[in-house]
């Protein structure tokens, strides 16, 4: 059966080849042939009554994979979840207002490290610094690729070869298995744990000062929850002890709020500058996630901290790039009214969405759709609950309206596939033997894409039925 396969060269002189040449470059072509080829092979190597198709099916399989090859890898896609910081989905959506900001700086010439007024060599971070101590009330500040390298970065600058202070219960591990104690035994400093898993108090950071102690690390447990029997020092508890033996405090919020969202019923989460105002000396944050710019990470607090942090070697490898500088710029513009903030930055806006609004807007979504999708295809209105994600919000639950996706002979699991696999994937979630969208975290300029996904998709099922 292997000879019957046909060789690389007999491929490219077949006539049902012909239209391929033209399209792609020869080595690109060249490759598809022999994936493709490959491919057959270890399928008939590997189950000896399979059939090798004809020329015309194994031109077919051949175009399949150049289009594979040609397509890009980091693509679009529509977030039907309801989780609204992804972290696999790309986390934060940025505001509109930043396309432009960030096409002019990949397009062209910037005064991206150049000082306009002077004419002298100028810093990236200047950007940025000015807006970040408006909005925080902080007396400067920095901004790298990520939070991570920005507790990293700071634990190297002011405690290498030193003690920092931690409570066992803020040990966090992060997305991607990096862990606090990680990230400091990569800065040089020396970990001290302090108080149980539940409970620590003021007493046990006092309790373990020394004269190596450099300084005093919260971290914002911000991706999980313990409750019951628990206790914590404050940043204002933390503050005093950090005043009594003259040593820093500082405070990795994680996600990070430059918004009071209690307004809109997200309790829990105190902004970078009531942080700052309670006693916290360096406040590290990320630029995404709650924030709802791009990645970055942003180090805010004391001038006298932030200098050492600035000149310190490790600045270079984590510094952030024009592109994220543009974006992270303009989001923090919009910062300077909350209201514009609540509108334009996508995050925020999903995030404070009304249940009510929500309902209304699926009610809509339902009767759009069942006028123009086919009679296959059947949308059924229910009600649910979103999530923060992005390490934030662990116990937030957002009431929101789900769109049930039913299609005629196939399963969810079937309709979930074909949707995640298709030209624009929509990726959902399964719950109770459905396969259901979170409107929370799709926007009105998506339904087009998404009503065509969803006609595509059962086009394709409806296929694989007969």
């Amino acid at each position: 059966m292997l000879r019957a396969l046909p060789k690389v060269d007999r491929v490219l002189e077949w006539p049902e080849s012909a239209g391929l040449s033209p399209l792609h470059p020869r080595p690109e072509l060249l490759a598809a042939v022999r994936e493709t080829l490959d491919n057959l092979r270890r399928r008939v190597a590997g189950d000896h009554s399979a059939e090798i198709p004809g020329r015309g099916g194994i031109v077919a399989l051949i175009t399949a994979e150049l289009e594979r090859r040609s397509s890009r890898s980091l693509r679009p896609v529509i977030n039907g979840t309801g989780v609204v910081v992804h972290t696999n989905l790309g986390r934060s959506p940025l505001a509109e207002q930043t396309e432009e900001a960030i096409r002019a700086a990949a397009a062209g010439y910037s005064n991206l490290e150049f000082d306009l007024e002077s004419g002298e060599r100028g810093t990236r971070y200047s950007h940025v610094e000015r807006l970040i101590c408006e909005l925080t009330g902080a007396e400067a500040a920095l901004a790298v690729n990520n939070n991570a390298a920005a507790v990293m970065l700071a634990l190297s600058a002011l405690a290498q070869g030193r003690e920092v202070i931690v409570s066992r219960g803020e040990l966090v591990e992060i997305g991607g298995s990096f862990r606090i104690p990680d990230v400091m035994r990569q800065s040089g400093a020396t970990l001290v744990e302090v108080g149980t898993t539940n409970r620590t108090h003021p007493r046990d950071y006092r309790a373990a000062l020394s004269a190596n102690t450099s300084l005093l690390l919260k971290v914002h447990t911000s991706n999980f929850a313990i409750v019951g029997f628990t206790a914590e020092a404050t940043i204002a508890q933390l503050a005093e002890v950090g005043r009594e033996a003259a040593l820093p405090v500082m405070l990795d919020a994680g996600s990070g709020c430059l918004i009071d969202l209690a307004p809109y019923g997200i309790d829990g989460e105190p902004t970078i500058g009531r942080y700052l105002a309670a006693g916290a000396d360096l406040v590290t944050f990320s630029g995404d996630k709650l924030l709802g710019g791009p990645q970055a990470g942003i180090i805010a607090g004391k001038r006298e901290l932030l200098e050492p942090i600035k000149r310190h070697p490790l600045l270079r490898a984590v510094r952030i790039d024009k592109l994220t500088l543009a974006a992270l710029e303009v989001t923090l513009r919009l910062y300077r009214d909350e209201r514009q903030a609540l509108a334009a930055i996508p995050t925020l806006r999903m995030l404070t969405a009304a249940p009510e609004a929500l309902s209304r807007r699926g009610d809509r979504i339902v009767r759009r759709f069942r006028r123009t999708l086919p009679p296959t295809v059947t949308l059924v209105k229910h009600k649910g609950e979103s999530s923060a994600g992005g390490g934030s919000f662990p116990l937030l639950q957002l009431p929101t309206t789900l769109i049930e996706v039913r299609v005629s002979g196939a399963s969810p699991q079937q309709i979930e596939t074909a949707l995640r696999r298709g030209a624009l994937p929509v990726v959902g979630r399964i719950n109770r033997d459905r396969f259901l969208l979170d409107i929370r975290t799709i926007s009105d300029h998506e339904l087009p894409a998404l009503f065509e996904s969803i006609r595509a998709a059962a086009t394709v099922l409806a296929k694989e039925d007969t």
